[in-house]
Formats: structure tokens, C-alpha cells, sequence
């Protein structure tokens, strides 16, 4: 007698066949979706693998350049370019007094070679300041593929003088030129400032091409230097514009290439000092600086 679970032998033979067929249906489907996965979502297929880069930035985590190409990369962004930067001063000028007085033609006057430059109340000098900012800028700019040349590198025993810095940048046929400073000014004055070559045609200046072109490096400069820093314009120069125009700067009446001249802050200022003589705020302004010499340099 049947116990109720007996099946014809051939219905059993239909039900084995149609559960082994399900499972190899569904084996396949997970195999397949596996491969998918693992071809369509895996690293470098649209998103970046767990821990990696986000999606159109370097190595170091910042963001490249450009519209993420595979040759588009802030390591050659500059690459062809050729950057001055002028340390103001010496710090050996204060050795070399004699030298340093002589007067060299600056087209519209004659001046001194060089001078020793400013220095905070606690003897923090202008000339070493200007010198630690000009390696740091020059590294940043390297890092983008730049070719930096430094007016001096502490490796002369003064200057040099104000026309040969000038003429560094002219040689190098520089594409932006940039002169380090510090100002000297009273206690309560503070801020940067970017100086702008006014319009010199005499003796061996003649600005007139470089007047316009070095406006741009300069606003570029104003912008990014303040954005970098947190500084505010000068108080004291410029009506708040962080800009000033000037025609009694050897430097930049016998260069033929767009440059300016940038006053980081008053080191005569107490506040301003802190800032001038804290390392971090050197590498902030650094990067403010390439920042916006890249701007100009790109745009």
C-alpha cells in the first residue's frame, strides 16, 4: 500500500532534472554577475580603489590641473617655463659697505648697488627672510615642472647690484620675475603690497612693453598671495588694492620681462613680525606665491 509520498517513476526523473537545471542556472548568473563586477566596478574603472586618490587628484591629494588627461598633470603644468626669483638683499651686504654705495644707472637716476635691507626688532634680517621664501617658491615651482633661476643663493659675498638683478631675468628671457621683499615701515602699519612697474623710457629703461603683462602677474599675485597667507592688504600703500606703481626701482626699470616686485609685510610691525618669522606662515606664502605666478603663467 502507498503511503501518499510514492511517485510514478517517471514524474521523480522530471523533478530531479528541472532542480539540477536550476542550479546550474543559477551558478552561471552569480558567475556572470561576478565577472562584471570585477571588470566594470573594480579600480580605475570610474571610481578609485579603496584608500587611493580621488578621481582627478595627484598623489599628494591635491587636485590636477586641467581635464584629467593622463599627460595633464600639475608635474608639467609649468614645464617650459622660466621663472626669476630675486631674494631682495644680501646677507653678507652689511660686510661690503663700500660696494654696495655705488651708484649704477637705473635709466631715469642713478642709485646704490644694493642696500642691507630691513630687519624686525629682535634682528630677524629682511635678507634672510627674502632668501628661506625664494627657495621654498622655488621648490613649489619645480614640483610643476618650472625652470627657476635665483638672483643669488647666499653663494655671493654681496648683491648683486639692482641693474644685474634685472638682468639675470632679461638673459633667462624669464616668463615671470618676481623680487622678494620685506618692507621697514612704523609699528601699526601692516599688510603686504605688490609693486608694479610704472612707464620708464630713459637712458637704458624702457618698460613700455612690460607695464601691462606685469599688472597681470601682479593682481594674480595680490589674489592668490592674500588667499594662501590669510594677510590682508597694506594698510599704508595702495588705498586696500594690495597694488602700488613705482618708477625709482632699478629692478624693474631695465627689465624686459613682465616682473614685480612683492613687500610680504612690515617687519617693523609686531604682528606682522610673527608671521614673517614663523616657517609656516613662509611655506603659506610660498604657495601663495607660486599660486598665482601660475596663474599668470596659464592663463
Amino acid at each position: 500500500m502507498s503511503n501518499g509520498s510514492s511517485l510514478p517513476s517517471h514524474r521523480r526523473l522530471r523533478g530531479t532534472l528541472l532542480v539540477v537545471l536550476a542550479a546550474v542556472v543559477v551558478a552561471g548568473l552569480g558567475g556572470w554577475l561576478a565577472w562584471r563586477s570585477s571588470a566594470h566596478d573594480g579600480p580605475g574603472a570610474g571610481r578609485p580603489a579603496p584608500g587611493g586618490p580621488a578621481e582627478g587628484a595627484s598623489e599628494g591629494g591635491s587636485p590636477t590641473p586641467g581635464n584629467g588627461s593622463k599627460g595633464d598633470s600639475a608635474r608639467d603644468r609649468l614645464k617650459g617655463k622660466v621663472v626669476v626669483l630675486d631674494p631682495g638683499h644680501n646677507p653678507h651686504n652689511g660686510e661690503h659697505g663700500r660696494e654696495i654705495a655705488r651708484q649704477v644707472d637705473i635709466g631715469n637716476d642713478r642709485k646704490e648697488c644694493d642696500t642691507t635691507g630691513t630687519a624686525t626688532n629682535d634682528g630677524y634680517a629682511e635678507a634672510s627672510f627674502t632668501l628661506d621664501l625664494a627657495r621654498r617658491a622655488r621648490t613649489l615651482l619645480q614640483e610643476q615642472g618650472a625652470e627657476v633661476v635665483l638672483t643669488q643663493n647666499g653663494d655671493r659675498p654681496y648683491g648683486p647690484c639692482v641693474d644685474e638683478r634685472a638682468e639675470i631675468g632679461n638673459k633667462a628671457h624669464a616668463d615671470a620675475a618676481l623680487s622678494l621683499h620685506a618692507d621697514g615701515s612704523g609699528a601699526g602699519n601692516r599688510g603686504f603690497h605688490v609693486i608694479l612697474p610704472a612707464r620708464v623710457t630713459a637712458g637704458p629703461a624702457d618698460t613700455a612693453k612690460i607695464v601691462g603683462p606685469s599688472r597681470q602677474l601682479g593682481e594674480r599675485l595680490v589674489g592668490r598671495f592674500r588667499a594662501a597667507t590669510g594677510s590682508a592688504a597694506s594698510n599704508y600703500i595702495g588705498g586696500g588694492s594690495g597694488l602700488d606703481k613705482r618708477s625709482d626701482l632699478g629692478g624693474l626699470n631695465l627689465s624686459t620681462v613682465p616682473k614685480v616686485f612683492i613687500e610680504c609685510g612690515n617687519m617693523r610691525d609686531s604682528k606682522d613680525a610673527a608671521q614673517l618669522t614663523d616657517a609656516r606662515w613662509r611655506q603659506k606664502a610660498a604657495r601663495g606665491i607660486t599660486e598665482g605666478i601660475t596663474d599668470f603663467l596659464t592663463h
